[in-house]
């Protein structure tokens, strides 16, 4: 029997895609809606291969990921998202993934890419790879080591980062991302920390950098 542990804050999409999984009757899931839960769970259980959402309150699933590598490098863990992933490519493979899952793919597709980890494959999907090659997001290695250390930015503040680039204001922030004006305000902080900048303007130049936003933002 193969164990699989899926962490997913959105209820609907964990027992969607346990039900899914466990079509295929070698394949058991268990579905933990936050990552404190899953670490607490690991401590007592096993899993072959886990499967964790990218985009999670508190601990994000690149976050998660460390954890659980750092406590057991030995671990097979996908990220399982419905976002764009490229720009934290770099961040994702060295924090110890071995792929990448589209919460739209398909139920073949689904048990496919478990297999192939169980195989220690790498499972990344074609497109993202035809994105990599045109963007060129690598990073210099000693870059990349700084950035794995210093700068962890989730989707959100992605999505702010972006909009920036664009020129929005904090209020058409707001208003784009149904959020608070003040809520956008603290999430510019906390950006401009992580990236270790002290305006817009540098914010946009290091998160280009850093292969956050693409160059078709600037234009």
């Amino acid at each position: 029997m193969i164990r699989i542990l899926l962490v997913d804050d959105h209820p609907s999409v964990g027992e969607g895609t346990k039900n899914m999984i466990e079509q295929d009757p070698d394949m058991r899931v268990t579905v933990l809606p936050s990552a404190m839960d899953a670490l607490e769970l690991v401590k007592t259980e096993s899993f072959d291969v886990m499967l964790f959402d990218l985009n999670m309150p508190v601990i994000s699933g690149l976050e998660l990921t460390k954890r659980m590598i750092s406590a057991n490098p030995d671990h097979r863990i996908l990220i399982y998202t419905g976002y764009e992933i490229s720009p934290n490519f770099n961040l994702l493979i060295e924090s110890g993934v071995c792929g990448f899952i589209s919460k739209t793919v398909s139920r073949e597709q689904l048990h496919n890419a478990i297999r192939c980890a169980l195989r220690d494959e790498a499972v990344i999907p074609v497109q993202l790879l035809r994105q990599l090659r045109r963007r060129d997001i690598r990073l210099s290695q000693d870059r990349e080591e700084k950035a794995l250390e210093e700068v962890s930015i989730n989707e959100r503040e992605q999505e702010i980062l972006q909009e920036v680039a664009s020129g929005s204001s904090n209020k058409d922030i707001a208003s784009k991302l149904l959020m608070s004006q003040r809520t956008v305000e603290y999430n510019l902080t906390r950006i401009f920390e992580k990236l270790g900048v002290r305006s817009r303007s540098e914010a946009i130049v290091e998160a280009k950098r850093l292969g956050l936003i693409s160059s078709s933002e600037f234009m």
